[in-house]
């Protein structure tokens, strides 16, 4: 099970809320498109193996590197491509890259962020998620379990 999230914009409580769920789920790691805004945020997802990329709203980009790598957690970047379950991913925060990672057809799974409107439509043999938003009302973040590929959004109130 794949955890997802995105645009927390500091909102720590929500954040807090969807670390205890994606716990409570034994998600093996959760990766964020973007918008965690500050460095300070990081630490409400210890505990979890996390995966990031850049939104368009971090920017103290040095310091989140820097932190990131003192959880331990992945060099982030604009991108992120990776391999789980012999299945093929690609993060980027930009809905618009995202779409062209679909027109590659070499991924299996695109997530992304930035619309904080929720996304789960297959186009070819991709399928594209976007978990929501935790900045406003409906805050959601997305459990994905990639050997039935089903997906549950989940509400964080």
């Amino acid at each position: 099970m794949i955890g997802i999230i995105s645009d927390t914009h500091e909102q720590y409580e929500s954040i807090l809320k969807a670390v205890e769920i994606f716990k409570l789920k034994n998600v093996e790691f959760v990766v964020h498109c973007g918008d965690v805004i500050s460095p300070g945020m990081l630490k409400h997802f210890e505990g979890l193996n996390m995966k990031f990329v850049f939104g368009n709203c971090d920017g103290e980009r040095k310091g989140l590197i820097e932190t990131s790598r003192k959880y331990g957690w992945n060099e982030i970047n604009d991108a992120l491509e990776f391999e789980h379950k012999n299945k093929k991913f690609y993060v980027v925060h930009n809905p618009i890259l995202a779409d062209e990672a679909v027109q590659s057809e070499k991924y299996d799974y695109v997530f992304h962020g930035h619309t904080h409107e929720k996304r789960d439509e297959k186009i070819g043999k991709t399928r594209i998620i976007n978990p929501g938003r935790l900045l406003n009302p409906p805050r959601t973040i997305v459990i994905l379990d990639v050997t039935n590929d089903s997906l549950e959004f989940i509400p964080i109130e």
